[in-house]
């Protein structure tokens, strides 16, 4: 009961003051849930995809959007010989590794199967309700805990590369290390997804490989929001299962990719921050005084007991960019 009593006022504290917070545990709570009231094999493939999809997009959102590297590559580990690049140049030399990683494997078939790759992988448990569970924890703690590093002193180093890596090593930060560190940890999350992606679809290929998949996952960042974590997963449980289902339709079959392009551009012009960012500045404000965020509706801050609608319209939002 002392545990029971405990977690319960940890989320009247923590969680219910919040409306993003309680969004989460919402779709925290829907997901594991679902095969219980919902078990159609297809909303299960589509969703499991979605998961390991979506480790995949968190891990390039934690190298990309608070260290600044934008990795074309991100479906290879090229970190270490690319790590004192920066800018354009990382993002070329990262978008050569698929392309060269490709062409090895197409030099050796025997070793690497060639273009069908390697086949007859057993998957991890025989049933698709299972599958889609291992998926879906290994994607709520993967991603909960880039989320925390991301929230932590850590992630405030790699906003202060981001922003002005000269300025980081003035004050003593080893730079290299710091993008170091965090190259390995979203490539060790990209790679468990690989892994993951691997043995659902039983077959380990060039398709893995894809220039195509890189551009996607930063597609999946840029719509989400970048810096966030959450925002590149929301994006992708989004947009994923929308090219499904409109590539179920014969008249939108070609031209689900059109479609695609043009959601993603209304996204782009009228939430420049991304979708998640821009909900939350919608449903949420912050505080002038100790930054905390409050309900849109509170006039006064949960906290400090600082003024809130006294502030001049968009003000927050403001605070929200600054």
């Amino acid at each position: 009961m002392y545990w029971l009593r405990r977690a319960w006022a940890e989320l009247r504290s923590e969680v219910f003051v919040l409306p993003s917070r309680t969004l989460v545990l919402a779709w925290v709570v829907a997901l594991l849930a679902l095969p219980a009231v919902y078990g159609d094999p297809y909303v299960m493939r589509i969703l499991t995809m979605s998961c390991l999809f979506a480790i995949f997009a968190a891990s390039w959102d934690l190298l990309a959007g608070y260290t600044g590297q934008v990795n074309f590559g991100h479906a290879l580990l090229a970190g270490y010989l690319c790590l004192r690049l920066r800018g354009s140049y990382l993002s070329l030399a990262t978008l050569a590794f698929p392309l060269i990683a490709l062409g090895l494997l197409f030099a050796f078939p025997d070793f690497s199967g060639g273009e069908l790759g390697i086949s007859g992988l057993r998957r991890l448990t025989p049933t698709a309700t299972g599958n889609y569970y291992v998926a879906a924890v290994s994607m709520l703690l993967i991603v909960f805990g880039l989320w925390r590093l991301a929230d932590s002193k850590f992630g405030l180093v790699l906003h202060a590369i981001r922003d002005d890596e000269v300025a980081a090593r003035a004050s003593g930060i080893n730079t290299p290390r710091y993008k170091l560190i965090a190259f390995a940890v979203s490539a060790a999350a990209a790679g468990f997804a690989g892994a993951l992606f691997a043995h659902y679809l039983r077959v380990a290929g060039p398709s893995t490989l894809e220039v195509a998949l890189s551009f996607q996952v930063v597609i999946w960042g840029i719509f989400g929001g970048v810096a966030t974590i959450y925002g590149p997963v929301a994006a992708v449980f989004i947009l994923y299962p929308l090219t499904e289902w409109l590539g179920s339709f014969r008249t939108f079959g070609e031209l689900r990719l059109l479609l695609f392009a043009v959601v993603v551009l209304l996204v782009l012009l009228f939430m420049p921050r991304g979708l998640a960012p821009w909900v939350r500045d919608r449903i949420e404000t912050q505080c002038p005084r100790c930054k905390q965020r409050n309900t849109f509706y509170r006039k006064i801050c949960r906290l400090c007991g600082a003024a809130l609608q006294a502030q001049v319209p968009g003000a927050q939002r403001l605070v929200g960019h600054q």
